[in-house]
């Protein structure tokens, strides 16, 4: 007998963040039912943690319909999808000395956490096909975003004599094939950012031109959202904090009051989260505070839970999923 991810939460999580993680798939469950469109952020290492096995799904699925990342993550899911056999696991990386972190980065091994990324295997690897796209595209007078030209990578099968891992696990692949809709605040900040300025630097582009830049992207995310807010609610689910999540997030504060369109508010909200709100961070703002600044609204479903997104998120993806398999089932 099989028993679902849905049952055993049900059965199991009765409390307290636990009770939250079942409130907030739950209703996600019945917004996806309603029609409803989601929008998901990627802070922190989540392409490393391998989110990607649950994320896929859900975009093949059509549960997730935009996503807004950092540049780490977007990247960190190449990395993965074709040098995963030259990661280095820590076993104890609290315990790491000084000398035992330089004796890593002599190894061009990139420590996040207790997961090790090989500089050369994977950066290097999809960095030098991406600086030829590049110069193409300046030959060309093309400007693209960040994320477009990894789809063009990806989608190209350049890289598929190298993948590593199962290709389904990785989140950027499945959201390539179905085009879907990415944003890219800050993309500056991430390791193929830092090549894109060397580049420009030691004169192997001669312009910044083929990088479309951060207010393009805000813009590109109004129109997405004029669009997709028009037909259906769109709601908001939050992995971390920072910039993926404060930048897509205010794209209804600026229709609705910089522009002075009539633009539904936010219609989910849920983050998954370890910030303190006493300490002023914008990460850890509570939702009722984000009524005042115009993103949700009072009867939005809202929901915080304080917990290890590594843990929570795969367990939500898979609790929708196994939601929308028992309504096929019935339906």
């Amino acid at each position: 007998m099989t028993i679902s991810v849905r049952c055993v939460l049900r059965h199991h999580f009765r409390h307290f963040n636990a009770r939250t993680l079942v409130d907030a798939a739950d209703a996600w469950a019945a917004h996806a039912d309603d029609g409803g469109k989601m929008m998901v952020t990627l802070a922190g290492a989540m392409s490393t943690a391998e989110l990607g096995i649950s994320l896929a799904e859900m975009i093949r699925r059509d549960k997730v319909h935009a996503i807004t990342t950092t540049g780490a993550n977007l990247e960190e899911d190449v990395f993965n999808l074709v040098a995963q056999e030259h990661y280095v696991r820590v076993p104890d990386p609290r315990s790491l000395t000084a000398e035992q972190e330089a004796e890593l980065r002599d190894k061009g091994l990139n420590r996040v956490a207790d997961t090790c990324i090989p500089e050369e295997e994977a950066m290097r690897k999809v960095e030098r096909p991406l600086l030829e796209l590049w110069q193409r595209a300046e030959r060309d007078g093309r400007r693209h975003f960040p994320h477009e030209y990894l789809y063009e990578l990806l989608l190209s099968g350049a890289l598929a004599g190298s993948y590593q891992v199962d290709p389904r696990h990785s989140w950027l692949l499945a959201a390539a094939e179905k085009r879907l809709p990415i944003f890219v605040p800050g993309w500056e900040d991430s390791t193929l950012g830092n090549v894109f300025v060397a580049s420009v630097m030691r004169k192997e582009l001669e312009t910044w031109s083929p990088i479309r830049g951060g207010a393009e992207y805000m813009a590109a995310l109004a129109d997405w959202y004029r669009e997709t807010s028009s037909s259906a609610k769109v709601g908001f689910f939050q992995i971390g904090g920072g910039i993926a999540g404060d930048f897509p997030i205010c794209v209804v504060p600026m229709l609705r009051l910089d522009l002075e369109e009539e633009v539904p508010y936010w219609s989910y909200f849920c983050q998954i989260s370890d910030s303190t709100p006493s300490f002023g961070s914008y990460s850890g703002a509570p939702p009722n505070e984000k009524i005042t600044w115009h993103k949700v609204d009072v009867d939005t479903p809202r929901f915080v839970i304080e917990s290890d997104a590594t843990i929570v998120a795969p367990l939500i993806f898979s609790y929708v999923l196994d939601c929308w398999g028992m309504r096929q089932k019935t339906g």
